[in-house]
């Protein structure tokens, strides 16, 4: 048994940034990797990455070394990265701290070796003392090689699918700790290399590899068909080794390790080799299988000018606290390199030594031959892992991944316009699938991030949620006998009007005359008149105001102001306006109350309740008059604020006159505005084809779609999704039973899209209700309360 102390033989001798000087003389330089999320890749993906990944590496120099390294851990979420000020915010922390998921880290190393034969030893001792002559910066050779990296992490972060970053000094040290002490916390400990186990401090160490071209089937490919959500209906792929990545959920690394060689050296050797088997082939069919390999990679060379032989390695290092749980995880392993037709090899006593101390990034070169199958780069590449966790970005809404339910921070709003131009988006259910819980919880984080929002509503979904923010909210809901709340002629003392709001008077009252295509004069005239008002009256001013004066002054008012008779009919405007001031049928509409807010960009959150006015067209053109003005002045008007207007049931709003033509206009016009616009569907079929729906539809570039059994094939067809968007629509499934509920969600944002899960704590789940006997229960606790926070609170301990 061997017993390791680092503080005495440090493995690294050296770091400047990501440039790291081994203790037996090589060098190299380290990056993190970006991937693309898991899910996220179609069968072309794979093969396009596949592509990616040999363009990139065929051409650095012979002897170079590439170590990829993927590491899985067992980790507990630290939910302090969530934002946490509200009531919903902290419950959301709450709900999902110390959750555990594994955490994938992937690295790149590439080396540079000290040894510039080829090992044949079979044990090399990496933690020799180091040689200053090894440690050296200026060899031409080097720079040439630092050159020829430089060029392929160039080249891989010009797509869009991957990004290197280059290691910093403190992150090197740490890692090269990490790897040693085991992946134990808050402690340092020693390695105990024993014939039987490694142990590292609370953790016993195993491992398998594949290292001999032999051990292969007959075909690796980038991808296979994932049976997890594949069906008979369609085909989801995953990569070919991903079973070893995230499927495996234990503690482990897995080191992808090429040996990049003089491909013409190789033929020298191989060709040798061939000879000699052809003469023992009659011993044993073993020898024949061997002959047919080599003759096989032969040709490949000879055949392709691309071709690129490579020494190789792949193997992975598992831990856990159980020393007898480490037969279970290799019991697994087996089983999925089983599934792809590959032998592995168990090392054992002295080899395990050898394979975990040389498995450190390091070490690579100290591999002899024996530890090494002899393959094309091309074939070698097919054991790349090419995906990892879900990528959580600085900002935006949280929603989860599909493996652990942990959260995920998405930004859909792309301030920098990394993945989109137009920050519109779209939601699209059956009914009974969750859109407007979707649509809350989305809008919810947006409004506490400091948006502003206008909802236009037919069906009641948003006011609960609102409530939770009762100096911040206004609901414009019809109610017969009562004021809607709003007065459109108060100003702030002792401001004047300004021709902003001059404008905005005349159209609203034009609107109230029906005089929505008015004549240039008429509009004049009645700005001027408003003036007058305003010029003589003192505050408060009123529509009921405005009507007394008009009526008070008609005689010669049109005449003192120079207005000419034709211009403007007073006698009109006082019959017409009677209907909503004094006894008159609508009089209520803009009465008065004590307590109410006269401005509506005092509110950062709006919400317009149609339901009861949608057969009453009177009601109905003032409402939607109203929200054009919630419109102009909360969002309009407020450019340096975030601001999204939101039109649920969007196919039922479409039956009211020119709500279509509205709609598209603020489609094209709020990206200017700092803002976005967002519709809700049963299904885009509700969105009548034609130019004006196809100019929605191309200013929408963030896409929600939850389950819909009866198919997604017109949605793919309108906005023309791929066949791997299609595959990933047709995998959502919901869970709706046990302690961890939650639905699925697609998102495509731009070009990116993947599966995501909603899943909200119990305090987020009562907020978002809208029908039903829970939800009643709540809004009587409110009622009783008069706080919406307090009742949710009182609704869940009672239910506990």
């Amino acid at each position: 048994m061997i017993m390791m102390n680092l503080y005495k033989k440090p493995p690294l001798a050296a770091v400047s940034d990501n440039l790291v000087f081994a203790s037996n003389g090589n060098i190299i330089l380290a990056y993190a990797v970006e991937l693309p999320e898991v899910y996220s890749l179609s069968e072309k993906d794979f093969e396009s990455l596949h592509g990616t990944w040999f363009q990139a590496l065929k051409s650095l120099p012979s002897r170079c070394i590439v170590h990829k390294q993927d590491v899985y851990r067992k980790q507990g979420y630290k939910a302090g990265q969530l934002p946490g000020n509200s009531f919903l915010e902290k419950a959301t922390r709450k709900h999902f701290e110390d959750r555990e998921f594994l955490e994938h880290r992937c690295y790149l190393f590439f080396c540079w070796p000290g040894n510039k034969s080829f090992n044949h030893a079979k044990f090399v001792n990496p933690f020799k003392a180091v040689s200053k002559n090894l440690v050296t910066s200026g060899d031409e050779a080097l720079e040439r090689f630092r050159t020829a990296v430089e060029d392929v992490v160039h080249f891989l972060n010009q797509g869009q699918k991957l990004r290197l970053i280059p290691f910093k000094e403190e992150e090197v040290i740490s890692f090269a700790h990490d790897y040693f002490n085991g992946f134990n916390e808050g402690v340092d400990t020693d390695i105990l290399l024993g014939d039987q186990h490694i142990q590292i401090g609370d953790y016993y160490l195993d491992l398998m590899a594949v290292q001999h071209e032999t051990a292969f089937g007959d075909q690796l490919q980038t991808s296979r068909p994932a049976g997890r959500f594949t069906s008979d209906e369609f085909n989801f792929h995953q990569g070919f080794i991903d079973g070893f990545g995230l499927e495996l959920y234990e503690n482990h690394i897995v080191n992808q390790l090429l040996i990049l060689d003089d491909t013409n050296l190789w033929r020298r050797q191989l060709e040798k080799r061939m000879e000699a088997l052809k003469k023992s082939a009659s011993f044993g069919t073993q020898n024949l299988v061997v002959l047919e390999k080599i003759n096989s990679v032969l040709h490949s060379i000879s055949h392709d000018e691309q071709a690129r032989i490579i020494r190789g390695q792949f193997s992975i290092l598992y831990w856990h606290r159980d020393s007898g749980r480490l037969k279970d995880i290799a019991a697994t392993i087996k089983a999925v390199f089983k599934q792809l037709d590959i032998r592995p090899y168990a090392p054992v006593a002295e080899s395990r030594k050898q394979y975990f101390l040389n498995s450190f990034f390091a070490f690579t070169s100290n591999f002899s031959n024996d530890d090494l199958y002899v393959t094309d780069l091309k074939h070698a590449l097919c054991l790349w892992l090419n995906s990892g966790n879900y990528r959580s970005d600085k900002e935006g809404v949280i929603f989860n991944d599909r493996q652990y339910n942990i959260p995920v921070i998405k930004d859909v709003w792309d301030e920098k316009k990394r993945r989109i131009k137009a920050r519109n988006f779209a939601i699209f259910a059956p009914t009974g699938e969750g859109k407007s819980f979707l649509a809350n919880n989305i809008l919810r984080q947006y409004f506490e991030q400091g948006v502003r929002l206008v909802i236009i509503d037919l069906g009641g979904s948003y006011a609960k949620f609102a409530k939770l923010y009762p100096e911040e909210h206004l609901v414009l809901r019809y109610q017969p006998g009562k004021s809607l709340g709003i007065n459109f002629f108060y100003l702030p003392e002792p401001c004047c009007p300004t021709p902003e709001h001059l404008e905005e008077l005349a159209v609203f009252i034009l609107e109230l005359l029906s005089s929505g295509g008015a004549a240039r004069e008429e509009t004049v005239a009645l700005k001027k008149l408003l003036q007058a008002y305003y010029d003589s009256i003192a505050a408060p001013h009123h529509l009921e105001g405005f009507y007394r004066f008009i009526e008070r002054e008609q005689e010669d008012l049109l005449q003192r102001l120079g207005i000419h008779t034709g211009y403007f009919e007073l006698s009109r405007f006082l019959h017409i306006i009677s209907e909503y001031v004094g006894n008159g049928l609508y009089s209520y509409l803009f009465r008065e109350q004590q307590g109410q807010s006269y401005r509506l960009e005092e509110k950062r959150l709006i919400i317009f309740e149609l339901d009861e006015i949608r057969d009453n067209k009177e009601i109905l053109s003032i409402m939607l008059k109203l929200i054009k003005t919630a419109i102009q002045r909360s969002i309009w008007s407020n450019r340096s604020e975030r601001g999204i207007i939101l039109f649920d049931e969007f196919a039922k709003q479409l039956k009211f006159a020119n709500v279509l033509e509205s709609v598209e206009f603020y489609y094209q016009a709020i990206r200017k505005q700092n803002g976005a616009i967002g519709i809700i569907l049963q299904s885009i079929n509700q969105l009548p084809v034609g130019s004006t729906a196809s100019s929605i539809l191309e200013n929408t570039q963030v896409i929600y779609s939850l389950r819909n059994e009866k198919g997604y094939e017109d949605l793919v067809a309108r906005l023309k999704l791929s066949s791997h968007d299609l595959n990933q629509l047709k995998s959502i499934t919901n869970n709706l039973t046990g302690s961890r509920k939650y639905t699925e969600v697609f998102i495509k944002i731009g070009k990116e899209s993947n599966i995501f899960r909603l899943e909200v704590p119990p305090e987020a789940y009562a907020a978002y209700l809208t029908d039903g006997a829970e939800n009643g229960a709540i809004m009587a606790l409110y009622a009783k309360t008069g706080n919406m926070e307090r009742a949710i609170n009182e609704y869940l301990s009672a239910k506990t």
